[in-house]
Formats: C-alpha cells, structure tokens, sequence
C-alpha cells in the first residue's frame, strides 16, 4: 500500500504513510461523489494499517520474514472510534494536525468531525446549468436570469420533515451515529468499517409522524429564478459556482451549489482566441491603391482605422486593447483585436476600365516591386499552401 521495498527505512516509511495520509485524507473528499469518499475511507484506512505494522520493528520483522502471514490475527490499529485511536500516531507524526484540516484527535466522515456519535450534515445536490452569452455580453459582463426547478425547505415544517419535534426520533439501527459497523479480519488485524445508515442516510434521526406535505422528506420541489453574476472575459465551456443556489438539504442541512456553464454564441463576423479577437475586412482594389477609411465592429463600438495607399491583401492590423479581458483581472490583461484586409479584384470590366488599366498596364507603378514589408507579408501568405 505504501510502495516500499523491504529495506526501507523508518523515516522513509514515515514518509511515504504521510503522503499517502494527506492524500486519502477523508476531509479532502469532503465533496466529492459517495463512490470517492468510500474510496478515500478504505485507503486512508488501508494505508494506516500498513504503516502501524512497518512502524513496528517486531510486527515488521515477522512481515519481513514471514509476509503477511506472521502479522494476521495481530492487532491493528482499532477504527472503532471513528479513526479518533489513530491520535497518536498521527499526532506524532504530522505535529498535532496538517494545513486546513486541524488535527487528528477526533475526525469522522462526509464532512463532520464529531468522530464516533457524529452524524454527518446533509448537503443538497449540486444542480448544473447553461448560460449563453454574447462577445459584447463577455466583454463587459453581465448579469443573467436563471429559473431552475429546485428542492427547498417544505414551508409547513420548516425543512423538519414534520410538524412537532417530538416526531423526530433517534435512528433505531445506528443509535443516533448516523453509521454503522462492520467488523472484518483483515491482513493486519481485526478492522471495523464504518458505513452510512441506510435507515436515516446518515443523519441519525428519523421521522415517525412525517409532514403532508413533503412526506418526511422536508423538502419540496418549486421553480425559482437565481441571478447571476457573470465577470467579464469568461470562456466557452467555463463553469462558475455559485455557493448555495443549488438543491436545499433536508432537516436543515446545506445548501448544494449552482454551477453555470458558459456557453459563448458564436459571432458571424468576430472570431475569437483567448482573450484576442479576429476580424476581416474586404476593400475594393482602388481603395488599397488610393488608401481609405474603413470602420471596425469593436465590441465597445465602431473603430475608425486609417487604410494607408498601397496596402497588400493579407494585412494584418492590431488595434491594441480592443480584445477582450481576463476573468477578473488575472491573466496578461485585456487582448488585442486583428484586422485582416483582404483586397476584392473585380472580374469583369467594362470597354472603358480595360483601355483605362490597358494604358497603364506597362507603368512602373504597375510592376511589382517588392520591399522588404511587401516580400515577408507575401512570404507569409505562400507558407499558406
């Protein structure tokens, strides 16, 4: 369990177990799916098993000798009292406690930390949902309207699951624990598994006399409309949290969370790449001879830009902080927008206009020459095939 060869030594035990324990932690998993948390149950469990026999120089002279066989039927480290017996242990080898999950003198599971005769707090689903926003709507963020169909607190019993406290009872089958016990020989010893009561899920009371209303379930399910707030920059396909907003939990517990996948509607004209947007524009050939003026769709309004006489198709343009900017404020700050100027050659001409451009067909001017700028745009654009 703990990836160590036979001669390893104390330190790199204790090692090893330490980083196996702040991974499998069960406080970590504290949100996580019922599967991932009976998940990091067994490995913390099976890990602190591992490392009460390696710690041992007795019980690891037998494992080293015999295997698993000269440590069966030992005891390990007793799990009775919720992991709270691991105390020393882990007292002694973390000083007393590890980041933000305090210390390990009583700890339970699914969030409480009331060890043995802790029930644990319900916590409603989590309720996921779209929001489709514009480039304009991202460029200056906005808020939404959401209406979603959620439980909350059944009105008549406040949540309760009924009318009169005195129907609430202590779960007959887990004695108020909210868990129950189930022993195993293991190959380090006799463990106890704690799992949640399926009778009260967890919660360690149970209702006789349930509310009308809800049936006992102290919750019922009503359409409701949530603002949210959208910053400014955000991508397609980024989810925000909104603590709270999502399911309401029976009995008083908490709130689950709205999560908001943004999804960007696709502009016909602006393409965008990060924070940086993309935009092309077509002008006549007289105009890129001559030179002009053309405008912009920018997000916060159209942008005057000067077209100097001359201008190759494939120019590009940067008009600088024209892009977009980085969700509240972190990034490289706001991005640029790029214009593309791409030159339209007319395919038909009249009598007139072929004499006219005939005439001037063997002029210099109409012979290609090309700078320095001329020949790396023209460069760029033969790397396009």
């Amino acid at each position: 369990m703990l990836g160590l060869d036979k001669n390893a030594s104390a330190d790199q035990i204790k090692d090893a177990y330490r980083k196996m324990a702040l991974k499998w932690h069960p406080d970590r998993w504290v949100n996580g799916t019922d599967a991932e948390k009976k998940t990091a149950e067994e490995k913390f469990k099976e890990a602190s098993e591992a490392y009460s026999v390696l710690s041992d120089p007795d019980k690891k002279a037998k494992y080293d000798q015999f295997g698993f066989a000269g440590v069966d039927g030992q005891a390990g480290p007793d799990f009775s009292g919720g992991f709270g017996n691991l105390n020393d242990i882990l007292n002694d080898l973390f000083g007393g406690g590890f980041g933000g999950f305090g210390g390990f003198g009583n700890f339970g599971f699914g969030g409480s930390s009331s060890g043995r005769t802790g029930t644990r707090v319900p916590r409603g689903r989590d309720i996921r949902t779209r929001v489709r926003l514009t480039l304009e709507e991202i460029n200056k963020g906005c808020e939404k309207e959401v209406t979603l169909t959620r439980n909350i607190a059944c009105p008549d019993c406040g949540g309760k699951g009924t009318k009169n406290a005195s129907d609430v009872k202590t779960c007959p089958d887990c004695n108020g624990t909210g868990q129950v016990q189930r022993y195993a020989n293991t190959l380090f010893g006799r463990t106890v598994t704690y799992t949640t009561c399926s009778r009260c899920g967890g919660e360690g009371k149970i209702v006789t006399n349930p509310c009308h209303t809800c049936s006992g379930s102290g919750l019922v399910r009503k359409q409701q409309t949530v603002k949210v707030k959208i910053p400014a920059g955000v991508e397609n396909g980024m989810q925000l949290t909104v603590r709270g907003e999502g399911h309401a939990a029976p009995r008083g517990g908490i709130n689950g969370d709205l999560l908001v996948v943004i999804e960007e509607i696709e502009n016909p004209d602006i393409k965008r790449e990060g924070n940086n947007l993309f935009y092309s524009k077509i002008i006549s050939v007289t105009d890129a001879m001559l030179g002009t003026e053309i405008s912009v769709p920018c997000l916060d309004g159209g942008y005057k830009v000067k077209i100097e006489p001359g201008t190759q198709s494939g120019t590009v343009l940067r008009l600088k902080g024209k892009g977009l900017p980085s969700v509240n404020g972190y990034g490289s700050g706001r991005g640029d927008m790029y214009v593309k100027i791409l030159v339209w050659i007319p395919r038909k001409l009249s009598k007139s206009e072929k004499d006219m451009f005939q005439s001037i067909r063997q002029n210099p001017s109409f012979t290609p020459d090309l700078n320095r700028d001329d020949r790396n745009l023209f460069e760029k654009e033969k790397n396009i095939f």
